[in-house]
């Protein structure tokens, strides 16, 4: 019955195909997968050729690799340092000082920590905020979103994706974390945290069906429909995985042995792979029903890696990067991206339209704003008139060249507490400025500055060595925070801390 069901949609596809204006597009997002939770190299050579480092050997993902050979990964892509604002900077393809969710979002209470500025975006993404999904959605897309949102609180607009645009919304709510990844605890439904239950996925309940499948068996179902019913789709896979409880995947958990790991790095590894196989089984699914030619795979993770290796702003949960999520160093905001087509084939027509070369690096900078307009580009939509976007469209990087248009400038604003707190990061060329705004001694604002391009792994702070550069820095960071519209972390009394050059003098 099953082989005939394929059959019978693979017939379907084709004929869809044959008529489809549009390109499919899964966009795979992985809930705190950093740059080095993969056993793909991402990190390169002064050539651009790909570095192995010991953490590639520690983990397993087949089907990341699998997508490497058939498309192009960048080697320096950033998010936001926390999974709430990267969701919306996906969704709204505008940085996080701009759209004002700077902090993840806590489901129940407005977690805007002692300092943080009083008027920051708790609320998340609002109905009126032409979203992503919207816009496809408008150009006859069938939108999709499966598994973890986090895109508001409970009683916001984003606390339902389906007031953004999504037409099918399964497993989403406010929550940023499952309450369990077990099917016989009911995703926390049944035990586990019962405040973090994950919604929508009762028919698993009971079962030895981790959650990573019952994710990717949905997604797989809304598909078959929206090509039954001859519509381009739009899927947005938002794996709970990584995220912690780091509980035990028993069907990979043999695959890791080393004895200096600790249980929960060995069951942090197992979720990894666990993800990956669900990134190989949609891929197996798109060829099944005759659609992987016509349907673009986006893989991302949302922030730093939070393995839990070592210390929080040391050299090893992302080694040989520094930090990890939360943080202001690489560790903290470089992800994984890669993109490819499902299939690839010369001649196909969308294809044809954006030729992504095999096995390619592209060691440009790409951001999580660049989703947006790359998308709406792909999809043939023009982006709202009048409506500020932050990215920049990824698909002259996409075709392996390089974009001379872009800036090579990344500002990441986290004005809250946490692993690192009230900081902005500015990156411009080879430089970064991390700039602490201390709120309990406001008149005295710390300062880092590295060359990423002599010191990528931010070993040498060259704030003191380089006060004129400093200066140039700071000046750049608070101009494009005043662009933005950026919120500012407050001191005791409540007043705004923008950036000041008094330890200048």
């Amino acid at each position: 019955m099953k082989r005939n069901a394929c059959l019978f949609l693979s017939l379907c596809a084709g004929q869809f195909a044959f008529a489809q204006e549009r390109p499919n597009i899964v966009l795979f997002l992985v809930d705190d997968m950093g740059l080095m939770d993969t056993s793909l190299p991402f990190l390169t050579d002064g050539d651009g050729n790909a570095r192995r480092y010991p953490l590639n050997d520690w983990y397993r993902t087949p089907n990341m690799e699998r997508m490497a050979r058939q498309g192009i990964r960048f080697s320096t892509f950033y998010a936001q340092s926390v999974s709430s604002p990267s969701r919306a900077s996906i969704m709204t393809g505008q940085n996080a000082a701009r759209h004002r969710t700077t902090n993840w979002i806590n489901s129940e209470d407005n977690n805007r920590t002692p300092f943080g500025p009083p008027e920051w975006n708790w609320q998340g993404i609002s109905s009126q905020t032409p979203t992503l999904p919207k816009m496809l959605r408008k150009a006859g897309y069938r939108t999709i979103q499966v598994g973890k949102a986090h895109f508001g609180p409970i009683g916001s607009e984003g606390e339902n994706p389906g007031n953004l645009g999504f037409d099918v919304s399964i497993a989403g709510s406010s929550i940023g974390q499952p309450g369990s990844y077990y099917g016989e605890a009911g995703y926390g439904n049944i035990s586990g945290n019962k405040a973090r239950a994950v919604p929508g996925l009762e028919k698993y309940h009971g079962t030895a069906t981790f959650l990573s499948d019952a994710l990717t068996f949905e997604a797989n179902e809304q598909i078959d429909k929206a090509v039954g019913a001859g519509k381009p789709f739009f899927l947005y896979m938002g794996h709970y995985a990584v995220h912690a409880p780091f509980e035990v995947d028993k069907r990979f958990i043999g695959n890791y042995t080393d004895p200096g790991k600790s249980p929960a790095a060995r069951a942090f590894a197992a979720l990894i792979e666990g993800m990956d196989k669900s990134l190989g089984d949609m891929m197996d699914h798109l060829e099944e029903i005759g659609e992987a030619e016509n349907t673009l795979v986006i893989f991302l993770g949302d922030n730093g890696s939070d393995a839990p290796l070592g210390d929080e702003k040391g050299y090893t949960s992302s080694a040989p990067l520094r930090g990890k999520k939360g943080s202001e160093y690489e560790g903290g905001v470089r992800v994984p991206f890669i993109a490819c087509w499902a299939k690839p084939d010369g001649r196909n027509r969308f294809q044809k339209e954006l030729p992504i070369p095999a096995g390619s690096i592209q060691t440009q900078m790409g951001t999580v704003m660049d989703i947006y307009p790359t998308l709406l580009a792909l999809a043939g939509v023009k982006a709202p008139e009048g409506y500020v976007l932050d990215g920049t469209d990824l698909s002259v990087q996409l075709e392996g060249k390089k974009n001379g248009s872009r800036q090579e400038k990344f500002l990441m604003h986290f004005p809250h507490e946490h692993r690192g707190s009230y900081f902005t990061t500015y990156r411009d060329g080879d430089w970064k400025l991390i700039y602490y705004y201390n709120p309990l001694m406001p008149d005295r604002p710390v300062c880092e500055l590295y060359n990423l391009k002599k010191d990528p792994f931010e070993v040498h702070n060259l704030a003191t060595a380089d006060v004129e550069r400093l200066a140039e820095m700071v000046d750049a960071m608070a101009a494009e925070l005043e662009a933005e519209q950026a919120l500012y972390p407050v001191d005791k009394e409540g007043n705004p801390l923008k950036p000041i050059r008094l330890h200048l003098k």
